[in-house]
């Protein structure tokens, strides 16, 4: 059977879904409890960890831990595994800050890769240390289509996400031959605390619950990448097909931006 039609299920061992504070984490983290999966959930606030665990007694354990500090990602898979297999992890953490040309901050940029690329990388170590030790496994980054190509305000946001696409696409050339699948989520605008900063009108913006069981039936399927809604997924992915110029000129256009800067 390929890699890429491996499901897992709660019967191969836990799950550890990261981010879990808010938004769409937190939602997933629920739904994969609801569905017989003892989920471990790790973001930096343990109030907001201890308060999600208590909505599902039992299925839910929590580890408050910070993605960018390597060595305390290395003890939370240790504690994880110290428990039993690990078949499911979703490396989902992420930060937001919108920024225009005018406003391009380097702290700011650096606080966003930290984040989104290290912090992702800080979690896939141990994780697949793990699981090609075991040949078995699903291992999930959630990335975005805004990183399909750059997005108007997402400077470092979009260059975070590409990355995690292409590094995802690069593990998967190996991990195909060694029993681990690996998956890329793509959401669209999904109401959360990030996007809520967002001052303009998001196309076909999707409720974290929505959201979360895209996350978790798309995880059921065969295949690489979980993209939603589709529609906009589509329309981006042909947008940017389109030459340099004109992906500009077509997005600053939906932005409702005149050709002067503002």
């Amino acid at each position: 059977m390929s890699v890429w039609s491996q499901v897992v299920t709660p019967a191969d061992g836990q799950a550890w879904v990261t981010g879990t504070s808010a938004g769409i984490g937190r939602a997933v983290a629920l739904k994969l409890a609801d569905e017989g999966w003892t989920v471990w959930v790790t973001a930096r606030s343990a109030d907001k960890l201890e308060a999600l665990a208590a909505e599902r007694p039992g299925k839910i354990k929590p580890v408050a831990a910070d993605i960018t500090d390597a060595a305390a990602m290395v003890a939370t898979v240790d504690a994880i595994t110290a428990e039993g297999p690990l078949a499911l992890a979703i490396l989902n953490a992420g930060a937001y800050a919108p920024m225009r040309a005018q406003e391009f901050d380097a702290a700011t940029a650096k606080s966003t890769f930290d984040v989104n690329l290290t912090g992702t990388a800080n979690g896939l170590d141990p994780v697949l240390k793990h699981m090609i030790a075991r040949n078995a496994g699903h291992v999930a980054l959630t990335a975005s289509v805004a990183g399909y190509r750059g997005l108007p305000r997402a400077s470092a946001y979009s260059a975070t996400k590409a990355a995690m696409i292409a590094m995802a696409e690069a593990l998967a050339f190996d991990l195909i031959d060694l029993g681990v699948r690996i998956s890329v989520i793509n959401p669209g605008f999904v109401e959360t605390e990030a996007t809520a900063v967002n001052d303009f009108e998001m196309p076909f913006v999707m409720s974290t619950d929505a959201a979360a069981k895209r996350i978790v039936e798309g995880l059921k399927k065969p295949g690489f990448e979980i993209a939603f809604p589709r529609r906009f997924a589509l329309i981006l992915r042909t947008i940017g097909l389109l030459p340099n110029q004109a992906y500009f000129w077509v997005m600053r256009k939906m932005m409702g931006w005149d050709r002067n800067v503002d």
